[in-house]
Formats: structure tokens, sequence, C-alpha cells
């Protein structure tokens, strides 16, 4: 671990570059949150498909997957002072730029530039725990890094929301130019630590960073626009091979050379492995159970970014409250035990969520999200304690990058397979639904809503236009909430199946050597 190197400056400085740091890595948690009670209101203003809403989050966190892994060598290259400094200036930059697009695709360029910026600032913020401060004072840096680290989640969907209802969308992505700069001023005059050595940019392998940005970039399109096109035609067919080909040249590129992108060689050690299925099936779980959520309160139950926001923040608010139990048992128990628990408690929180029907309120929803917010941190401690344990110190840092981009990539592929979902499955139940309702089923009505008593299992006469246009939204309605169970009990499956995982060795003594590159 790098070594304290903060002497001689006062204990004031020190606290006051750190305070702004951790104010920098809150913005950029934030910012994913923030958004999730807005996504249904910035599709209708800049008419964004249902389909398509998922790019909002999605760019962002496949954006932190590239970014995670080259902070300590940007780190290295320009010292944490500036690393930061233009990281969160960049952010500023790119958030003024998603305030003010008015075009999808200027949106997605944006959200990526914020998600590059500020997928840095995270990493190097629990990093400067051990570089900015000494010893005594690491205890006191971690947890106003933790506290920071747990409010944005909790405070981001409501904040998002009241901002989208009293003034505009816009406004979500503007709360973050103020504080930006103030924090690329404060950390760029008093944060001291570290020599830019720009020689160490000679060891970033740009042909891996371009081969793995190449496939997650094309691995979201594909399963966002392949159900589109119905998986046929040359475009998604060439866009599929290049993917392939793209990801598979950046395994070869990583393991082959010498300073590579992501040192996948890591996973050679199963308890890490093992850790990082966890971690994997955690971003799953978390971004796509707040992507799914959102959009079905705002496509199917019309709640306005606020009422989505107040919604959103249950699970916030039991994160937060019992996160201290969590720190507690994660000193106390056995960190197998702890996973199965918080995994099987947050599969369960996932499952009661998967019979949700149309008419589900505030009531029907809040407990699911109590049971995987009190999960959350069950999961993550000592999941994260079996990933990093293992490895000496110096190699720390460069093993955590792995573990956090990978519960990332989990988040992204998640919500692109929910899209992938919505898209493919919808019209399948708005059919059936349509069958079911020609044929006078009285069930199917009441589900629907239309009025039971005209429905006597006898099928239906001629449709008129009137009210054909009045029956449609209902149905897909109800079409829309059988999609997000399936996706609800889907996860919640992948849950289950991840516990088969405490089997591996997980528990393991360290590797018996470094997992450095092969040198030439």
């Amino acid at each position: 671990m790098a070594p304290y190197t903060g002497i001689g400056q006062k204990p004031f400085l020190l606290w006051l570059g750190f305070s702004a740091m951790c104010l920098g890595m809150f913005m950029a948690i934030l910012d994913i949150q923030v958004v999730a009670s807005s996504l249904t209101a910035i599709a209708s203003s800049l008419d964004i498909s249902a389909q398509r809403i998922g790019w909002l989050q999605t760019s962002y966190l496949m954006a932190e997957v590239i970014a995670i892994p080259l902070t300590g060598l940007l780190t290295r290259a320009f010292s944490l002072r500036w690393m930061f400094a233009a990281a969160t200036f960049g952010f500023t930059l790119a958030s003024l730029g998603c305030a003010m697009s008015i075009t999808f695709a200027t949106l997605i360029a944006f959200r990526v530039a914020q998600g590059l910026c500020g997928g840095m600032l995270i990493p190097a913020v629990f990093t400067s725990v051990f570089i900015m401060m000494p010893a005594p004072s690491r205890l006191r840096a971690t947890t106003l890094a933790g506290i920071f680290a747990l409010l944005a989640p909790t405070l981001g969907p409501l904040v998002g929301g009241y901002l989208t209802d009293t003034h505009s969308w816009h406004w979500i992505f503007l709360l973050n130019i103020v504080p930006g700069l103030a924090v690329t001023v404060v950390v760029a005059a008093v944060v001291r630590i570290g020599t830019p050595d720009r020689s160490v940019l000679r060891e970033l392998d740009f042909v891996g960073l371009a081969f793995f940005a190449g496939f997650l970039a094309l691995l979201v399109m594909v399963l966002n626009e392949g159900p589109r096109q119905h998986w046929r035609g040359d475009f998604i067919l060439a866009a599929i091979c290049v993917c392939v080909s793209s990801g598979a040249l950046g395994i070869w590129r990583c393991l082959s050379a010498t300073h590579p992108f992501v040192n996948l060689r890591r996973f050679g050690n199963l308890a890490f492995s093992g850790s990082c299925i966890f971690s994997f099936v955690l971003g799953l779980g978390l971004f796509g159970s707040i992507y799914t959520l959102s959009l079905f309160l705002g496509l199917v139950r019309g709640y306005s970014p606020l009422l989505i926001g107040e919604v959103l923040m249950v699970t916030g608010i039991a994160q937060l409250t019992t996160a201290p139990v969590a720190a507690w048992l994660e000193t106390r128990t056995r960190p197998k035990i702890l996973t199965g628990v918080g995994f099987g408690l947050f599969g369960v929180g996932l499952l009661a969520n998967g019979f949700a029907g149309p008419l589900t309120d505030f009531s029907g929803l809040f407990w699911p999200q109590v049971l995987r917010g009190v999960a959350l941190m069950l999961c993550l401690l000592p999941t994260t304690r079996l990933a990093l344990d293992i490895w000496p110190p110096q190699e720390v840092p460069e093993a955590s990058a792995l573990f956090n981009l990978i519960r990332n990539l989990g988040g992204a592929i998640g919500i692109a397979l929910i899209d992938t979902l919505l898209q493919a499955r919808t019209p399948t139940h708005v059919a059936a639904l349509v069958t079911k309702l020609q044929a006078g089923d009285p069930i199917t009505a009441r589900l629907v809503g239309l009025p039971v008593a005209t429905f006597q299992n006898l099928p239906m006469g001629p449709v008129d236009e009137m009210t054909k246009a009045l029956i449609t939204p209902l149905v897909e309605r109800v079409a829309l909430t059988q999609v997000f169970n399936e996706a609800w009990l889907a996860l919640s499956v992948l849950f289950a199946l991840s516990l088969l995982a405490l089997a591996l060795p997980l528990e393991s003594g360290a590797p018996e050597k470094t997992t450095q590159g092969p040198a030439h």
C-alpha cells in the first residue's frame, strides 16, 4: 500500500483537501442514482423510446469500467492532486454538457464523459486515505469517506425527483457545477501529495484499452439494438462478430502484455474469482433493481419523478441505517456465512417484487426494498474482504480496482439485459392478453381493468377504433408489469445460483506468488 506522504502539511489543510475529494466522490456516486427517478421524464423530453432509456445508465457505468483501472496509473503520472482536480473539472464540464443536451446522442456522449471522469474519483478517495493521512487519522478518514459514499445513493433519487419536478431534469446535472468547480479549486490549491512522473504513461496498454472499450460499447449496443432488429440484418451480425473479436483480442492482450490494462491473471486465484462472481451478481441486482423499479413506477404507475424518488429512497435509508450493524457483524462472522445470508436476503427481496400488479403502490414495494437495503452491506463487506485479504499490500489497489469494475460491469450488463427483455417480451404479453380478451376471458378483463360483466367466456365481436384506443394502454400497462415481474424473478434466480460459488475455496490463503503480467 502506498505510504503516508503528507509529512509537513498542516492537519487543517490535509482534512480540507480530503473533505473536498470526498465531495467529488459524492458527486460521482450521486450521478448514478440522481438520474434514476428522472429516467421517464428525460425520455419524454428528448423523445427517447422506453427500450433505449437504459443507455442513460449503461453509458455511465461502462465508462466507469474503463476509468477505474486507469486511476492508479494516471495518479502516478500526474500526481493525486492534478489527476483528481482534472477529473473533477472534466466531470463538471460533462455535467454542463448533459444539462445542455437537446438530443439523445449528445446526452449519451456527455454521460460517457461523466462516467470516465467520475470513475477516477471514487477509487482515488479511498487510496488517498493511505497516501494523505497519517495512520492515527485513517479510521476517521475512512469513516468520512464511507458516510459520503452511503449518503449519495440514499439522497440521489429524492434529489433528482425534486429537481425534475420543481424545475426540470436539466437541474440534476446543473447541480454539479458549483460544487464541482469548488472541489477542483480546493484540491488543486491544497493537496500536495505525490510528484508527477509522465514516464509511466508509457506503461499504458493503449491496444488493450482500445479492444476492451470497443468490446464494452458494442456489447451494450448489441444487447439493446438486437431485439429491435429481431437479431437479423447485416449490421447486427457484423456488430456481434466485431464485439466477440474485440473481447477475445482484449483478453489475449491482457494475458500477454507486460503492463496489461487489466491484470486478468488474478482470476487464476479461485478465492478472488469466486468473490468477483458475487461482485458481478451484486451489480446485476443493485443497478438492475433500481432501474426496473424506476421504469415500473414511471411507465406503469405514472408516478412523477418526485414520487419515484420517494419510493426509491427506501432502499437507501435501509442501507444507511443498517450499515453500522453490518460493519459490526463483518468483524465477528465468517465471510462465507455473511455472504450467504446477504445474497440470500437480497434474492428474497428481488423475488418479493416479482408478483407485482399494475396497481402495486408504495406499501406493496416497501418491504422488498427494505430487504434489499438491509442485505446490501451484508453482500458488499464480506465479499470485499474475501477478494482483497489474499493479496500482499502493494497489490491490493490493483485487485480492488478489478473487483469494483466487475460490479459496475454487472450493473451495465444487467440494465442492458432488462432492456432486451423489455423489447423481446412485451409484444408477446400484449398478444397473449389480446387473445384472451377476444375469447371473453373475465379474469384477464379484471386484470386489465375492464368491466367483467361484459366478458362471459364468449368471443368478442368487432371492436371499433374508439374502444380499441381505450383498451390498448390498459393492455400495454399489464404487459409491461408482467415483463418487469419476469425481470425481478430472473434476477432472483441469478442470486440463488450465485450461492453455488460458496463452494469455492473463498477463504484460502494468499497466493504463492504475485500475479504480474509476463515480462518480455
